[in-house]
């Protein structure tokens, strides 16, 4: 099933319940598919990687906002804030343990001969592709500059 159908069942059922967090959620997932949808760079259905993709955009938005709220000692909107992730995290598939990131991570240096910082990008470009949706990119970068430095 796609994303849009997905979200869309899943707005009618908050709706009913009558969960503004979640609606407020889904009605930003929608929002987004929508903007994707009409932009110029944009044919036919979006690929599952492309669903991925604009979630962990609108995940990473939240947590950065809820930070933002927690720095400034306004706990109320950061609550706020997370409670919409999590909403938005049932789209995403599990996320991977800081342990699994690793052990991929090992990998690709493995296959790819990377031995040094220089060999970074070349790294986390299969990185990303190949955890897209189960690892926020940060996390990997991170695993990634311990493990060439």
């Amino acid at each position: 099933m796609s994303l849009e159908k997905q979200v869309m069942d899943k707005m009618k059922v908050a709706m009913k319940a009558k969960d503004t967090v979640a609606l407020t959620s889904l009605r930003s997932i929608k929002s987004e598919i929508l903007k994707a949808k009409t932009s110029g760079d944009f044919s036919g259905e979006m690929t599952e990687a492309e669903e991925l993709k604009l979630i962990q955009k609108l995940v990473k938005q939240r947590k950065d906002s809820a930070k933002l709220y927690q720095e400034q000692n306004r706990d109320d909107l950061a609550e706020e804030e997370l409670n919409e992730v999590k909403i938005l995290e049932e789209f995403l598939p599990e996320q991977m343990s800081e342990e699994a990131i690793a052990k991929e991570v090992k990998q690709i240096i493995e296959q790819t001969g990377a031995s040094s910082m220089k060999d970074m990008g070349k790294v986390m470009g299969i990185a990303s592709k190949q955890m897209a949706g189960k690892a926020e990119g940060a996390v990997i970068s991170k695993i990634v500059k311990q493990e060439l430095a």
